[in-house]
C-alpha cells in the first residue's frame, strides 16, 4: 500500500521554552495509507485533536517530520500549507462549521474556489456531492433551516472533492440514528477510494474503522487492524 501520510518522531509542544511547556504529541511515528479507513481514538487530552490539526496542515509540529503524499510539509510557508490543505484534505467537524450566510450549495462550492476549479464546473461538482449525501433538494437552504444531521451531511458533501477526509467527532452532536447514517455515508466514500481518518473518543465509533490507532498522553500506545461487519 502507498503511504499518504507519514510522521517520524513528530512532537508538538505548547508554550515551548517556557515554564508552561506542555507536550501534546511526543515523538509520534505514524503512517496512513491511501484508501484506508482509520480510527484515531483517545480520551480528552490524549493528543488526538492535535494530531489531526498537524496532519491536516492546520498546525505545524515543534519537532520531527511530516510528509503528505511525499511532500515535507514542515518546511512550507503558511500560503503553501493552505494550498496543499485545500487540495488534499477535507474536514468534517462536530460543530459542522458551515457558513451561516451561505446556502448548502454555496457552502459546498466554496472550497472548490480555493482548489482552483473553474466557475463552469463548480456548481455541477457541488450538486453531485449534495446528491451523494441525499441533500440535493436542500441545496438552497441555509444552515439555520436544516437539522443537525442535514448540516453534517452538507459538511460531508463539502469534503467530498478531496482524496483525504478527516472527521473529528462527526457524530458527537447527533442522535444515534442520525450518527449511524453519517457513518454509513463515510463508509460509502471509503468504498469509492477516499482515505478516511475518523477521530473519536468513543470505542463504539472507532469499532467501525478498519484500523485503530490509540493515543494516550501524546503517544501512540496501540495500532491494530480489525475486522468490521459492515462490508
Amino acid at each position: 500500500m502507498e503511504a499518504i501520510l507519514e510522521t517520524k518522531k513528530l512532537s508538538h509542544i505548547y508554550s515551548a521554552g517556557t515554564p508552561f511547556e506542555r507536550g501534546a504529541l511526543l515523538e509520534v511515528d505514524f503512517t496512513a495509507y491511501a484508501g484506508e479507513y482509520l480510527g484515531i481514538i483517545g480520551h480528552t487530552g490524549s493528543g488526538k485533536s492535535t494530531l489531526m490539526n498537524v496532519l491536516g496542515c492546520l498546525d505545524i509540529p515543534t519537532y520531527g517530520e511530516y510528509h503528505l503524499n511525499g511532500t515535507d510539509v514542515t518546511s512550507l510557508s503558511d500560503k503553501q500549507l493552505a494550498h496543499i490543505r485545500n487540495r488534499e484534505i477535507g474536514f468534517i467537524f462536530q460543530g459542522y462549521n458551515l457558513i451561516q450566510e451561505l446556502d448548502a450549495l454555496e457552502n459546498v462550492t466554496l472550497p472548490l474556489i480555493y482548489q482552483g476549479v473553474s466557475v463552469w464546473d463548480r456548481e455541477d461538482i457541488a450538486m453531485e456531492a449534495l446528491e451523494k449525501v441525499g441533500m440535493a433538494e436542500r441545496a438552497h437552504h441555509r444552515p439555520s433551516e436544516m437539522s443537525g444531521g442535514q448540516q453534517q451531511r452538507v459538511a460531508i458533501a463539502r469534503a467530498i472533492a478531496t482524496p483525504i477526509i478527516m472527521a473529528d467527532e462527526p457524530t458527537g452532536a447527533l442522535d444515534s440514528r442520525t450518527g449511524r447514517h453519517v457513518l454509513e455515508i463515510l463508509r460509502g466514500l471509503y468504498r469509492e477510494g477516499t482515505t478516511i481518518l475518523l477521530i473519536t473518543h468513543d470505542d463504539g465509533i472507532a469499532a467501525t474503522a478498519r484500523r485503530v490507532v490509540r493515543l494516550s498522553d501524546g503517544k501512540i500506545i496501540a495500532d491494530h487492524a480489525q475486522e468490521v461487519d459492515w462490508e
